[in-house]
């Protein structure tokens, strides 16, 4: 099958058909469990549509630690089911689903005191054990224990004192946004109608059942009707605020955990693999990122703008301190390339600590016609995904196919393996160096034969963005055309990593990036410098966010840059 695109033309389509027909289901949230409940439900031959208030991924799905993992620390809590069910997870997106976008990474688990070795151990071969026997440690090795010269060859960059050995296991890793993307094109492969900047402000009803939703285009202010037999409420965070709009009795009830990560440049630690360290509230991870190390996390009550959770100065410090301790070249505010904020949408419990509720999910139906979910990890997206749909088949009467995503390439998998054997051939025969070929491959996996056709027909498209030479200017005219890219930032912040990954932020190259956009959105001259400013604003909103004390002020710094697209007024159902 052709994959499909889901550009500007295609979203136009998606809308009319969406309000002229009505759905078997209809999905509010495009982050990465509406995008998988859209997926789930169209691969068992439900008609399915998509809204997404802003940008796919834009919220939690895109600012997460971007590992694919078993959750060693549930293991110390006990939690056993949950790793088994991540770790399966893990298995099916490195062997099957995803092998193109999700790949192993190993890291090195210090141990600070002698008797850890026996502790932590025993933790991490249960956790390679678990994988093994469901068949699920495809393509990874099995841990290995280090002494604390073999660790220090592992990571030099560790001061010698901070530790007595180490040991190292694998895990795997994903480009969380582009992942979303890839989920959402697969679905509307199979004839999802998948939309991004259009808000459910109101749900449709007959007496107490909900039968759709009325929903505004916010690029033009164009409301719609959409009806739908069954609406999957896929928001994350916002799941509250949903459950107000339909007069629910709170069946689930959603906390915000703020998480902030850094990202420095790949020299300044010197090692050959991520890290993982225990903290006094959960563990801390030095991760590999291309040219970048990406180190997080904080763990934060969070009941500001979920829109655009703020870092705070007092989080990069924290991270910069508890990562310090281990490192001979402590590493400083001037090492920081990038910083980025998310919400991790954590089911409540009884313990005012967000490190301590539930990475579990939950699916409820507060009224007839409306199924939600809420809660999970990133990892364990599918099933999550597969249990709302479940829900969904129950309202429709049943006789709907059992879920068949476990066995469901994404879009970009199929010959990956082949075409990455392959690479070097390639880059003869599009004259692209071999390292920017497997730039493409990790990142587009078969797709790529759609991007260098855009560069034979454009040469100038073969070079990279000025400023951001890991990217290729195709890259931006494809995630228009074939990603859903709308605005500058979707572009500089998702599609691609060019806000985390330079020092600038992507500045210097929001001219250029902008300029290719324009002709397949229909941009003049107006807009492209409206697109350019706005994003510089919303750079210079997020950098002096960061210099203040504490969450209050640098949310009221964040809010200087409004948004380029202001969501409507949420109206009742």
């Amino acid at each position: 099958m052709t994959a499909a695109r889901i550009g500007p033309d295609e979203r136009a389509r998606a809308m009319e058909r969406m309000a002229g027909e009505e759905l078997d289901v209809l999905v509010v949230g495009g982050g990465i469990v509406g995008a998988g409940v859209a997926l789930d439900a169209v691969s068992r031959g439900l008609s399915v549509g998509v809204i997404e208030t802003g940008d796919f991924a834009s919220g939690t799905s895109s600012r997460s630690s971007k590992l694919i993992h078993g959750g060693l620390r549930y293991l110390e809590q006990l939690d056993f089911s949950l790793v088994r069910e991540a770790l399966t997870e893990r298995g099916l997106l490195l062997g099957r689903i995803a092998p193109h976008l999700v790949r192993p990474v190993p890291f090195v688990f210090p141990f600070q005191r002698h008797w850890e070795r026996g502790y932590i151990g025993a933790g991490v071969t249960l956790y390679d054990l678990l994988a093994s026997s469901m068949n699920t440690s495809r393509g990874l090795p099995g841990h290995r224990h280090l002494t604390r010269s073999g660790a220090l060859r592992v990571f030099p960059a560790l001061r010698r004192d901070a530790l007595t050995g180490a040991v190292q296991y694998w895990d795997a890793q994903v480009d969380d946004a582009r992942f979303v993307v890839m989920v959402l094109r697969t679905a509307a492969t199979y004839g999802a109608h998948v939309t991004s900047r259009t808000q459910a402000v109101g749900f449709l009803r007959e007496g107490e059942h909900v039968t759709g939703a009325r929903v505004r285009d916010l690029e033009t202010g164009t409301d719609f009707e959409v009806r739908a037999k069954q609406v999957v409420n896929a928001a994350g965070v916002w799941t509250d605020d949903i459950q107000e709009m339909v007069g629910g009795r709170g069946q689930i009830r959603v906390n915000a955990s703020k998480g902030i990560h850094l990202v420095v440049p790949r020299d300044r630690i010197q090692a050959s693999s991520g890290m993982i360290l225990r903290t006094e509230k959960s563990v801390l991870f030095v991760i590999p990122w291309g040219r970048h190390w990406i180190i997080g996390t904080t763990d934060t009550a969070w009941n500001l703008d979920k829109r655009h959770p703020a870092a705070s100065r007092a989080d990069i410090d924290y991270v910069l301190d508890h990562v310090n301790q281990v490192l001979r070249v402590p590493l400083s505010r001037d090492d920081v390339e990038g910083v980025y904020a998310g919400l991790r949408p954590l089911l409540s419990g009884e313990s005012d600590e967000t490190s301590k509720l539930s990475r579990e999910h939950t699916v409820a139906h507060p009224v007839p016609g409306l199924v939600l979910i809420a809660g999970g990890k990133y990892t364990t997206y599918r099933v999550m995904a597969k249990d709302a749909v479940d829900a969904v088949a129950h309202g429709l009467g049943g006789a709907v196919p059992e879920s068949v995503t476990d066995r469901v390439p994404l879009v970009g998998a199929d010959g990956f393996a082949a075409l990455w054997n392959q690479r070097h051939s390639i880059a003869r025969h599009t004259g692209l160096h071999v390292s920017r070929v497997s730039h493409l491959l990790k990142r587009y996996g078969s797709l790529i034969h759609d991007l260098t056709e855009l560069m034979e027909r454009s040469p100038d498209l073969k070079e990279p963005l000025t400023g951001a030479d890991d990217y290729l200017r195709a890259e931006v005219v494809y995630a228009v055309r074939y990603e859903g890219a709308r605005h500058l930032n979707d572009v500089l912040s998702r599609r691609t990593r060019v806000s985390i990954e330079t020092w600038d932020r992507g500045v210097a190259v929001s001219q250029e990036a902008a300029e290719l956009m324009g002709p397949w959105l229909g941009w003049n001259e107006d807009q492209v410098k409206r697109e350019v400013e706005y994003y510089r604003k919303r750079i210079e909103a997020e950098r002096a966010a960061q210099e203040q004390d504490t969450d209050h002020e640098a949310d009221a710094m964040r809010h200087g840059a409004p948004d380029l697209v202001p969501e409507a007024q949420i109206i009742s159902g």
